[in-house]
């Protein structure tokens, strides 16, 4: 792979001080997380104590005060190693931006020196069951009631919603016309009426805790409001933006990581008395990949550059996440396939990644969406 200059030397070190705690505290668990569907909250105290959660939050709330590419050096480890019951990135790098950008003074003091240390667990509450990527169709309503909002919807697909603790959600309060009128609400667990659902059951991310949320007539003080009434539209498609680099960062880094174990697999696999790695096939197709890996990673890190100096535009976003979410399921069905039957296998990662790809055409907006986003702007 080219050298890569989007990473400064503490960037770098950072990723020594993320590798060494993924390798010690998940490698060794995450496949029983898998099978309890559900990482323990113990290890989120502990990423809190390392300083490994929420690393671009400012300094005098308890955070690192770093930038973005110090949150692109985890999410990038994680893929490594295909740590995808992991869920820090949804709380540290999608929903607790928004308390930072949006939230009052009281609001961040409260709430972000926990989001922080790992005792509270942030959700950004958008999907609905009937709406898919369509946000202007929610139903979750909000009616303002004196010094409240009484609160009332559900929602579903929700990342970390098992251990979540505070629940950044999406409504309509009423008497607003415009469609995209929505607003932001911070709901703390345990709040009267609202109640989680079950785990949901997924066919990847098997380790990774998701559910639904539901709210029956929940009263939401004023001050738990974020942002201004029917300013959320606004927020969620800034954030937008890099939540769709995030799932390209993901997948570079993780088609990386696979094509190395491919390539010592079938230097390693002996078939037809020799090396698989000696078949032009296999040789052939390993190039392909390299060739399309290497393309993409040359893309995504132009596109974090842009982040960082805040100029990557949403249409841009949207290419990164869906050029980035079609290769990846593409190429790694390629590498599993010169594993052969051991890539059906769940104790190979390639197998395991290649399964946990497949809902990146869909989260974060679909590679549809995707394709309108980019449309509008021919």
């Amino acid at each position: 792979m080219t050298m890569r200059k989007v990473f400064r030397d503490d960037h770098e070190m950072f990723r020594d001080q993320v590798r060494r705690f993924i390798e010690t505290e998940i490698v060794p668990h995450h496949a029983e997380w898998e099978r309890d569907g559900i990482v323990p909250k113990s290890l989120w105290l502990r990423a809190g104590e390392e300083g490994l959660l929420c690393v671009t939050a400012p300094e005098e709330y308890g955070g690192s005060g770093g930038d973005f590419g110090h949150s692109a050096i985890l999410i990038e480890e994680l893929a490594r190693v295909n740590a995808t019951a992991v869920g820090f990135t949804t709380h540290s790098d999608i929903a607790v931006p928004y308390l930072v950008n949006y939230g009052t003074e009281d609001q961040k003091t409260r709430w972000l020196p926990r989001l922080i240390s790992g005792d509270l667990i942030a959700v950004i509450a958008m999907s609905e069951p009937q709406i898919g990527s369509d946000l202007r169709g929610m139903k979750t309503k909000a009616i303002r009631d004196g010094d409240h909002y009484v609160l009332s919807g559900q929602k579903t697909f929700i990342t970390n919603g098992i251990n979540s603790g505070l629940a950044i959600v999406a409504a309509k309060v009423e008497g607003q016309a415009n469609p995209k009128d929505i607003t932001l609400f911070c709901v703390e667990e345990g709040t009267p009426g609202f109640e989680k659902g079950k785990k949901l059951e997924k066919i990847g991310l098997r380790g990774q805790d998701t559910s639904e949320l539901f709210f029956s007539d929940v009263r939401v003080p004023v001050e738990n409001r974020l942002g201004e009434e029917s300013g959320g539209f606004t927020c969620l498609m800034t954030e937008l933006a890099k939540e769709r680099l995030v799932i390209g960062i993901r997948a570079a880094a993780s088609l990386e990581a696979m094509l190395d174990k491919t390539i010592a697999y079938t230097k390693d696999r002996v078939v037809f008395g020799k090396p698989l790695f000696e078949f032009q096939n296999t040789r052939f197709k390993l190039a392909d990949v390299k060739a399309r890996t290497q393309m993409l990673r040359v893309f995504i890190d132009d596109c974090l550059e842009k982040l960082l100096k805040d100029e990557l535009t949403a249409e841009t976003a949207a290419m990164a996440k869906l050029t980035s979410a079609e290769l990846h399921g593409q190429l790694l069905d390629e590498l599993l396939q010169l594993h052969g039957g051991y890539g059906y296998m769940s104790e190979y990662d390639v197998g395991r990644a290649w399964v946990d790809a497949r809902v990146a055409r869909i989260y974060a907006g679909t590679s549809e969406i995707m394709k309108e986003i980019i449309a509008r702007t021919l």
